[in-house]
């Protein structure tokens, strides 16, 4: 009798153990139907099926990274970034050796703007394989746009030992190099990243930028020429040639090399106007062109030509800030002061304003007698200006445009600060004592 219920036991307890066997079985079965389900429908853009397929294989499997991992990008697809978001930390915390959710979840993270968080995401991934270049530059531009310059430059150097992301790899480091002032690097980078992609116009013009900055005129037309062959629809490429030879003209001392950039900057801006007769840009940069050329040789019918250049484009809407200024300036040498003194004034409001427009309004409405008009814009100026390269300067003039117009008390304000912004200026120190006494405050002197 015991033999008999030992052996009705295990015969239960095996069929027990097969229907459970085929449950798990048919389980496992349904939960990659579910899953081939979601793929099949995110490959045809899907999402809200796939979202669902990958759901109810979640459901089967609740300990299923790859369901979680699949959904995740399911609604990637949708730009849905919360959901996504959550989906990756939930497969990467079921199985923390997977290295793809934490990847896919430091580039979510990236895309809402949390590069911090992305920083952590994609180290923790690099912790798990470090030979990843491809994680190792998304770790760099997220440490870059977190503000961490120099850390992502050691992730810099990473990536291109790893000789893996190399364009992008010089040219991100390029852009941390120049923010961090190290122009030279910075170049040989943008140069690196310029070689291995010639067609790259991003290095290109950034390779112009530095070489203009760093007085290397002959490298940075060379750099425009190619920009321009390479962007020929763009009229705006063929201007910046023309402006960088006038550049050239003013930087040479060589009179016979002054002359060749000059003529050089007429006849490509000349060549433009053939190409586009009617844009604006064109006409404000020969305008600019012939200013120059009239003050430096000074010819009349250079500025005669400066004239009729700038009127073309002066009424329309395309005149900006910086074409009315030279525009006002030219009607100034042509002894047209009135009319200079109301395009100069436009150019001070015309968005977005050219900065240096404000100081050369300022200087001829004093000098013609508009005293609260020089000074407004002189403190507008200020207000746009951070890194100001005179402010005693512009502080002693704002002071002797307040004494003119019988306000001793900001006089004596702007004195103090250009006091302190030079102190040694015997001067200033005693154009401040002078405008305490008329405010009728106590002479100390900073």
């Amino acid at each position: 009798m015991t033999r008999r219920l030992l052996l009705a036991t295990l015969l239960a307890a095996a069929a027990i153990g097969g229907a459970l066997a085929y449950r798990a079985a048919a389980s496992e079965r349904e939960y990659r139907a579910l899953l081939e389900r979601g793929d099949r429908a995110l490959l045809a853009g899907d999402t809200f099926q796939a979202v669902e397929a990958y759901s109810a294989a979640a459901g089967r499997r609740p300990d299923s990274m790859l369901a979680y991992l699949r959904r995740g990008e399911a609604y990637l697809a949708r730009r849905d970034l919360d959901a996504a978001g959550r989906d990756f930390r939930r497969a990467a915390t079921i199985d923390p050796t997977a290295t793809r959710p934490l990847e896919v979840l430091g580039d979510v993270l990236y895309q809402r703007g949390w590069f911090d968080q992305a920083v952590d995401a994609y180290e923790t991934r690099l912790r798990l394989d470090d030979r990843a270049a491809r994680i190792t530059y998304k770790l760099a531009l997220a440490r870059y746009r977190g503000g961490r310059v120099e850390e992502a430059l050691v992730a810099l150097e990473a990536t291109i030992q790893a000789g893996d992301q190399l364009i992008d790899a010089h040219y991100l480091r390029g852009v941390c190099l120049r923010e961090l002032g190290r122009t030279r690097e910075a170049i040989e980078a943008f140069e690196a990243a310029a070689r291995l992609s010639p067609g790259l116009v991003a290095a290109r013009e950034e390779l112009a930028d530095l070489y203009e900055a760093s007085g290397r005129a002959a490298e940075e037309l060379e750099q425009l020429q190619i920009i321009a062959g390479l962007d020929r629809t763009r009229i705006e490429r063929h201007v910046a040639i023309g402006l960088a030879h006038a550049r050239a003209a003013r930087g040479v001392r060589d009179a016979q090399a002054r002359q060749r950039h000059a003529d050089l900057a007429v006849l490509t801006l000349g060549q433009a106007l053939e190409r586009d007769p009617d844009q604006p840009l064109v006409y404000g940069a020969l305008g600019q062109v012939w200013l120059e050329i009239a003050e430096a040789r000074n010819d009349r019918v250079a500025l005669s030509k400066a004239l009729e250049a700038l009127e073309r484009v002066a009424s329309t809407t395309a005149a900006t800030s910086s074409i009315l200024k030279v525009y006002g300036e030219a009607l100034l040498r042509d002894d047209q002061p009135e009319a200079a003194e109301r395009v100069l004034q436009q150019a001070a409001r015309r968005y977005p304003v050219d900065p240096s427009a404000l100081l050369s309004y300022a200087a001829l409405a004093e000098r013609r007698q508009h005293h609260q008009a020089a000074r407004r814009a002189l403190l507008e100026y200020g207000a746009l200006v951070q890194d100001e390269p005179d402010l005693p300067g512009r502080a002693s003039t704002i002071a002797r445009l307040s004494l003119r117009l019988n306000d001793p008390a900001t006089a004596a304000t702007w004195l103090e600060r250009a006091v302190l912004a030079s102190p040694d200026d015997a001067g200033l120190r005693a154009a401040l004592a002078d405008a305490q006494i008329r405010a009728g405050r106590p002479t100390a002197v900073p």
